[in-house]
């Protein structure tokens, strides 16, 4: 099975593009990790780079009534800009049973180490 996300890979550049263009703040911890660094490559070694995110994860398309994969992830309304720290510590988790929501039981999420470069 191919991944639904980048079955119309078009409409997912367009989509990250129009993310990255409002310049919102993170829509996981909502700020409380700073700012976005939308012109850093998106990888573990820029934990605050943007990525994209789905609010209600893809994999779990049948359980939101999508009609499949591919709608849920092509979804303009299922997107939101996101720190890559953030949605590495949410998983394919909602955003109501996500770590930090800070609910009993919940695993603390560790702070990322970021460094704004030689000085």
């Amino acid at each position: 099975m191919t991944n639904p996300r980048y079955a119309n890979g078009n409409l997912r550049r367009k989509h990250r593009e129009r993310l990255r263009a409002m310049g919102c703040e993170c829509g996981i911890c909502h700020g409380r990790f700073g700012p976005i660094h939308y012109d850093e490559p998106s990888d573990a070694q820029h934990p605050l780079s943007f990525v994209v995110d789905e609010i209600r994860p893809v994999s779990k398309w049948r359980q939101f009534g999508y009609p499949s994969a591919r709608a849920a992830a092509e979804d303009w309304t299922n997107l939101q800009a996101a720190h890559y720290f953030c949605n590495a510590q949410k998983g394919n988790k909602t955003g109501q049973n996500s770590p930090k929501t800070g609910k009993k039981g919940a695993k603390p999420c560790r702070i990322p180490q970021v460094s704004d470069g030689e000085w």
